[in-house]
C-alpha cells in the first residue's frame, strides 16, 4: 500500500521478489540501457547475485537499481568493492527520486561490506554521469563492450 504525505504519493523501494517486479526492474533497466537490453530470465540471474529493487510513486514505475555486491573470491588486499546503480526514468528526473534510490542501494553496498563504492554509467546518459559526479563520483575509465557503440563509463565513490 502506498502511504501519501499531503496528498502526494510516498516513493516506494522494493525489492525484485516476483515476476511482477522482474519485469519493471527489466523494463526500466532496457529504456535506460537500449544497448544491453536483458531478456527476463538474464535480470532472473542477475537478481540471484546482486541486489535489485524497483522504486514506484504511488502505482507508477519511476526507477530501478542494482548493488553488486563485494567480490566473494577477489584477490588478497584487493578492497572490497560493491557497484551501486541507481536508474530513474526519464520522466521523473530532478525530483529527489535518484538521490533516495541511491542512498538506499549505498547503505545496502556498505552493510555487504563494501570499502570501495562504484558505479557505471552508459555514455549517452547525460543525466546519469550528471548524477553520478554530483554525488562525489571519479571517472576513473571509459570502455566498448564487445560490439557495442556506446562507452560506458566507470567512477569511483571519491
Amino acid at each position: 500500500m502506498t502511504e501519501q504525505s499531503g496528498g502526494r504519493a510516498e516513493l516506494r523501494i522494493t525489492r525484485v521478489a516476483d515476476e511482477a517486479t522482474l519485469r519493471d526492474w527489466q523494463h526500466v533497466h532496457n529504456v535506460i540501457i537500449p544497448t544491453d537490453v536483458l531478456s527476463l530470465d538474464q535480470v532472473r540471474e542477475r537478481a540471484r547475485r546482486n541486489r535489485l529493487e524497483v522504486a514506484h510513486l504511488g502505482d507508477v514505475l519511476v526507477g530501478c537499481s542494482t548493488v553488486r555486491p563485494p567480490a566473494a573470491d577477489r584477490a588478497p588486499g584487493d578492497p572490497a568493492t560493491a557497484t551501486v546503480i541507481a536508474r530513474v526514468l526519464p520522466a521523473h528526473r530532478r525530483q529527489g527520486l535518484g538521490a533516495a534510490l541511491y542512498a538506499q542501494g549505498l547503505a545496502a553496498a556498505r552493510a555487504s561490506g563494501a570499502e570501495v563504492i562504484g558505479t557505471v554509467v552508459l555514455a549517452s546518459n547525460p543525466d546519469g554521469l550528471r548524477f553520478a559526479l554530483a554525488h562525489g563520483f571519479v571517472e576513473v575509465e571509459r570502455y566498448l563492450l564487445p560490439g557495442d557503440q556506446v562507452p560506458y563509463i566507470d567512477l569511483l565513490l571519491a
